[in-house]
């Protein structure tokens, strides 16, 4: 009787995103879910009755606090992944991002017929980010920027504290809080579409790959077939498994 080979991948564990990386990706994640519902709560409200009480009718006012406080942290936390991109490891550095040569493109333009065209191929392996994730990624870069100034250029007109106060001119650069408001809006807009695609994708190639990208958020580690262990000369030692 005939028998089946079976095939036996070796696997070497890789220690790929860093505990600041990591905190700093479920940080975001709460921040932005916090902004979203209060984000919403404030341009469409509730309809408070006056005979309520003082207490209840200040509903508003705790929704734009909790916004505020968010805000400040969305804000605090992206400056500080702005400088992990040049002080992190690999995987967590701008290169990662932003396309710099003709490789790049390459591989975006492998991964797009992969996992969007759904065309027949070799599957693309990376270690941290594909090149498509990583381009994506810096357009949500540039998305977080345009939600803090918006942000900030809205709370500058009512707020009395200093640090709001330092954006006072994108009302002016956007032509009036009309148009600024709507910007902040859409751009929401986009966080949602992104994470719903962010989602899909996360369980689509830890599903495909089977390499932890799910737990990797959790511990870091993932486990990278030997043969690209040892093709990509960069890639840091770890253990086997």
């Amino acid at each position: 009787m005939a028998t089946q080979k079976s095939t036996v991948h070796k696997l070497r564990r890789v220690y790929v995103w860093e505990q600041p990386v990591r905190i700093y990706h479920w940080l975001n994640a709460l921040v932005i879910i916090v902004l979203i519902a209060t984000g919403f709560y404030i341009a469409d409200p509730l309809v408070i009755q006056s005979g309520k009480e003082p207490s209840q009718r200040f509903v508003m006012g705790w929704v734009r606090l909790i916004h505020f406080i968010a805000s400040y942290i969305f804000f605090f936390n992206f400056l500080f992944r702005i400088y992990w991109g040049f002080v992190g490891n690999k995987y967590a550095n701008w290169k990662q991002f932003i396309p710099t040569s003709r490789k790049f493109f390459k591989e975006m333009w492998h991964v797009f017929k992969m996992d969007i065209l759904m065309l027949r191929g070799k599957e693309h392996m990376s270690v941290g980010h594909n090149a498509m994730a990583g381009f994506i990624y810096f357009f949500t870069f540039i998305a977080f920027l345009v939600q803090c100034l918006t942000g900030f250029g809205l709370y500058a007109s009512m707020s009395s504290s200093w640090f709001p106060k330092l954006f006072t001119w994108v009302p002016y650069m956007f032509g009036g809080d009309i148009f600024l408001r709507q910007v902040h809006h859409w751009t929401m807009w986009f966080f949602i579409l992104f994470a719903v695609i962010h989602v899909y994708l996360v369980f689509y190639h830890d599903y495909v790959e089977g390499r932890g990208e799910m737990s990797s958020m959790g511990g870091g580690w993932k486990f990278i077939e030997e043969d690209v262990f040892t093709q990509n000369k960069e890639l840091p030692n770890a253990p086997k498994s």
